[in-house]
């Protein structure tokens, strides 16, 4: 039961994130392209999620050259605004003594998080590697070295040329704010196309496991047959679920105000998985001191993080409890529905491999 839970709540998490990122693409698309309304953003987010759908749908080949092309579009783009912008920063805007408090910090850094949960959902893509083995490892090194040097980079330049109020009052558009004093209007403009290709690269990248996510737990039982089977014989449903929602969240619901959610959710996952790996450690090899520290280190993240919303942002901690509360009964629900032997929505032999 417990990995159902973590499961439906992988699930919700990757759901609400790639909502986000689809609102975060709305925010950009609209400041070019319109009149920046509210409207306009729901209506560029809503767009993204269904043409990053039907991408998928397509193909798994499909969705690598695509997601091909934006990676090398933005890593190149945010290598060149992080190199202009160390080269140009001003080494006062990083002073210390302009600091926020230390469970400040501890409760920003418990954000960053959300960024790291496509790392967790990339196994579920194994079924579509040759030597998956061999590769996801050297992947999973690659990915996370490649994006925590650029991320740190791209932290420094930003900081180094914005003032905090200045970041903050530029909201989603401020990676293309600060490249306006060192590379002017081309600067600015080259930053919001990087960030449409890269919100729409995540949006795909969320979506994308949904469908190996689904095909694998309903294999072994852990979700119904329903979120495996293939509408048409070919739209997986898991996606399309997924999608779905994700439309009804970035068009019903103020996402801005439950942003920080995702980070909270992949902390707790983050726990939930390493506990589970302390019981089969001697299969994988791992560390059990390495275990430990990172589920000692999410903890902390986790509590301050929640501390923190608690006081500042109750909207947020009460749409954390949902989150739970709605993947905890996902899980009884279905939990009962195998006891009794309900069908939910075809055979179990219909599941994963079709």
């Amino acid at each position: 039961m417990v990995t159902g839970l973590t499961a439906w709540l992988t699930y919700s998490a990757n759901l609400l994130v790639t909502a986000m990122v689809a609102v975060s693409f709305g925010s950009y698309a609209s400041t070019m392209f319109t009149d920046d309304s509210a409207v306009w953003v729901k209506i560029f987010a809503a767009l993204l999620i269904v043409a990053m759908t039907l991408l998928n749908v397509s193909g798994s080949t499909y969705v690598a050259r695509a997601q091909s092309v934006i990676v090398y579009v933005v890593l190149t783009t945010l290598v060149v605004f992080a190199i202009a912008t160390l080269l140009n920063m001003d080494p006062s805007l990083l002073d210390p003594s302009g600091y926020p408090s230390r469970r400040e910090i501890t409760s920003s850094v418990a954000l960053t998080f959300f960024a790291f949960l496509g790392f967790g959902v990339v196994t579920f893509t194994a079924k579509d590697l040759p030597s998956p083995s061999t590769q996801l490892p050297k992947a999973m090194f690659l990915a996370l070295g490649i994006a925590t040097v650029v991320y740190v980079a791209i932290a420094l330049g930003v900081f180094g040329t914005l003032s905090v109020e200045k970041v903050v009052s530029s909201g989603p558009t401020a990676l293309a704010v600060a490249a306006q004093p060192v590379l002017g209007r081309v600067g600015y403009w080259m930053m919001s196309v990087t960030a449409l290709f890269s919100t729409a690269g995540a949006t795909n990248a969320g979506l994308y496991p949904a469908t190996g996510l689904c095909d694998r737990l309903a294999e072994t039982g852990q979700f119904p047959p329903v979120m495996a089977r293939r509408v048409g014989g070919r739209m997986p449903m898991g996606l399309l679920i997924m999608a779905a929602a994700g439309v009804v969240l970035v068009l019903g619901f103020n996402l801005t105000a439950i942003a920080s959610i995702g980070s909270a959710v992949a902390l707790l996952i983050f726990m939930l998985v390493t506990a589970a790996h302390l019981r089969v450690r001697s299969e994988t090899g791992a560390h059990l001191w390495l275990l430990i520290l990172a589920i000692g280190t999410a903890g902390i993240a986790f509590l301050t993080f929640v501390t923190t919303t608690l006081v500042d942002e109750p909207t947020s901690a009460v749409a954390l409890v949902v989150i739970f509360a709605l993947s905890l009964g996902l899980e009884l629900w279905w939990w009962r529905a195998r006891r009794t032997g309900t069908p939910v929505g075809g055979r179990p032999d219909e599941s994963a491999g079709r």
